[in-house]
């Protein structure tokens, strides 16, 4: 504050003043103290406190749409790790993902008394965002791409979605039809990125994307949709488990037994899933291992006081193999029975025995 004071010509009581936005200081000696505030990058007594003694035992989380079922599963598992090591957590949830954005929420927590920030930045418009944090502030972004030394903690979208193909393949489906999240999210850019590597790598046609918004409405209508398509549709991975609702409930209105004629995977492994008609077939990410490497990365940085030693580290998703997915018939009935392949007969993996690939 004092450094803010000699800058702008003021007492330090009127710097107070303008923080505090109190009425008796002149237009044009707030917007002097205003200025030297922002060449200095001053924040309040609070955020220097925190910043550089550590002692405040709180960590700042930021957040975008929590009421989707990845964000809402990574918050609840960070708070939960923070508890766990001693540390309390304040949220902060945004309705836009950008630069302006964060950097409001990264203040707000400052001057909360922050020691470090999670960032959870799923969107593209987020890549770049990260550069405007305080110098020296300790941070990790989940599920996002980090600029500037900010290391990165998520679930490997890609080899998700590579497990997710290459089990339809290796139960003898010619190719595999996808269902995308939203243009925008790095988890769908990641899982397109899977499929298309999947197919590529055995030599497969890659058909057009379908594209939903991760709602199963969304689902319903690529559901709808791939009925129309010319060829045979056998095989469809589908980016989330509610567009995968979706799409079954389309396949069922049309006559389509699955997975008989066609065989569906999702993606997140909700909790319904396994109670879906038939039980999905699906990639669970682990948000509890995600939570855990992410407050691990970000509270090595409080404790060394330096950044942090790795720039990405990614979680190992899982193929939970349940109903929804099957040998083809033809190939099944032309003795092409695949390596590895579970019977074609529906309901056959159920709630309860569902087999866990790539743990």
């Amino acid at each position: 504050m004092a450094d803010v004071a000699k800058l702008a010509g003021v007492s330090p009581q009127t710097v107070s003043r303008v923080l505090n936005d109190h009425p008796r200081v002149c237009a044009e000696t707030r917007a002097r103290v205003v200025l030297a505030i922002e060449r200095l990058g001053y924040r309040r007594n609070l955020t220097a406190r925190a910043l550089v003694t550590r002692h405040s035992r709180r960590l700042g989380v930021v957040s975008f749409d929590a009421t989707r079922y990845g964000r809402a599963g990574i918050v609840f598992a960070i708070e939960q790790a923070a508890r766990e090591r001693g540390y309390s957590v304040s949220i902060v949830n945004l309705r836009t993902l950008d630069r302006a954005g964060i950097d409001a929420a990264v203040g707000h927590l400052a001057e909360q008394g922050v020691e470090g920030v999670v960032i959870i930045g799923p969107r593209s418009s987020a890549t770049g965002a990260f550069g405007g944090l305080p110098e020296g502030t300790p941070a990790v972004v989940v599920e996002g791409w980090g600029t500037g030394g900010v290391p990165v903690v998520g679930v490997d979208q890609v080899e998700g979605a590579m497990l997710a193909t290459g089990h339809l393949l290796e139960l003898g489906h010619e190719t595999v039809w996808h269902v995308a999240g939203p243009a925008g999210w790095l988890e769908a850019d990641g899982r397109v990125q899977g499929w298309r590597a999947a197919l590529r790598a055995a030599g497969r046609q890659v058909p057009d994307v379908l594209i939903g918004d991760w709602s199963p409405r969304s689902g319903y209508q690529a559901g709808k949709l791939l009925m129309t398509l010319p060829g045979r549709v056998t095989a469809v991975f589908v980016a989330n488990d509610q567009m995968a609702l979706g799409v079954l409930r389309a396949l069922a209105e049309a006559g389509v037994p699955v997975p008989g004629q066609v065989s569906v995977v999702g993606f997140d492994d909700i909790a319904e899933s396994e109670f879906f008609s038939p039980p999905l077939t699906t990639v669970r990410q682990d948000f509890a291992a995600v939570a855990r490497d992410s407050v691990d990365v970000l509270l090595a940085q409080i404790e060394s006081d330096g950044p942090a030693e790795r720039e990405r580290l990614a979680v190992t998703p899982q193929l939970i193999v349940r109903g929804s997915a099957a040998v083809m018939f033809d190939a099944f009935q032309e003795g092409r029975r695949p390596p590895n392949a579970v019977s074609s007969r529906v309901g056959e993996n159920s709630a309860e025995d569902a087999e866990v690939v790539g743990a």
